[in-house]
């Protein structure tokens, strides 16, 4: 897909993004050899779902009855199962020079899920932006929360440990020992993980991957997250989800280095099916799922 100097390649396997370049500069982590895509455990570039992140003890209990899910992850679900959709082949169609969808039909009981999903993800790109569509129609009521999971770098082939992260979050998801969300939510000010104005990745002292809670007041024409390269590319994200998870990338697996890349996953709150206080995931035939993702990428540091 090509829009003046923005163009992206996509994948009908997992519904992956490959790369996306701008001015002929990539932006995102990608393997070049597409074989590695089949045993590829980062998730590098994938559509993950049905449900991203983790559902603790691999279950939830939905009008009554409870689903048993696959368990990827010690007892828990990680990404949607060792058979999510990241790990199917999608039907790809290209319905304009810069638009690619992609379609998949999820079957009922498929990874444990009820229900039959007809999943679209819309790739379009128009100079200087890049937007995921991200949609869910299912024939009864089901759990859906969907993320796009590209590793950034904004050009850098250093890491992006010098790179500065603002969030639109003053709140972050308490995690147990496992990564799970246990229902709390702690306040990031003068915490390690307060981003509220930028700070570079690397003067953060552990390893971030936490889901930050979006300020609810905040005005929905500005980004949720600024991410920003020492060579002054921009990256501005724009989501209607309730926040997102950031994984640092301190723990890639080889052949790839850590921080080598960072995640930045809007979605909907990770255990979202087991805790009642969260935000619901629950789609249901009138309540279809869809999510929008916009990232624009500019010059100077300071976005539009």
């Amino acid at each position: 897909m090509t829009d003046g100097d923005m163009r992206a390649s996509v994948l009908n396997n997992g519904a992956y993004t490959q790369g996306w370049w701008y001015k002929d500069v990539g932006h995102i982590l990608g393997f070049d050899d597409l074989n590695k895509y089949f045993t590829d455990k980062t998730y590098l570039g994938a559509t993950v779902g049905r449900v991203a992140n983790r559902l603790g003890g691999a279950r939830f209990e939905l009008e009554g009855a409870c689903f048993e899910l696959n368990a990827n992850e010690s007892e828990n679900t990680l990404r949607g199962g060792a058979e999510g959709l990241s790990k199917q082949f999608w039907n790809l169609e290209q319905t304009a020079p810069n638009e690619v969808v992609m379609r998949y039909l999820s079957r009922d009981g498929e990874s444990g899920f009820t229900g039959n999903v007809r999943f679209e993800v819309s790739v379009t790109q128009r100079n200087p932006w890049s937007t995921y569509t991200l949609q869910g129609h299912s024939d009864r009521p089901t759990p859906i929360s969907l993320t796009q999971h590209n590793y950034y770098t904004l050009g850098s082939a250093r890491g992006v440990d010098a790179h500065e992260l603002e969030l639109a979050s003053e709140r972050y998801l308490e995690i147990d020992e496992q990564g799970v969300p246990s229902g709390g939510l702690c306040s990031t000010k003068d915490s390690e993980l307060d981003f509220s104005t930028p700070r570079s990745i690397g003067h953060v002292p552990m390893p971030i991957d936490h889901y930050f809670c979006f300020d609810q007041a905040r005005d929905p024409t500005d980004p949720v997250t600024k991410f920003t390269a020492s060579s002054a590319l921009f990256l501005a994200a724009y989501a209607d989800q309730p926040g997102a998870q950031v994984y640092s990338g301190a723990h890639m697996a080889k052949p790839l280095r850590g921080s080598s890349g960072s995640c930045i996953e809007p979605s909907g709150c990770p255990n979202a099916p087991n805790i009642p206080s969260f935000p619901s995931v629950i789609c249901t035939p009138e309540k279809p799922y869809r999510h929008e993702l916009s990232l624009e990428i500019t010059e100077g540091g300071n976005g539009s």
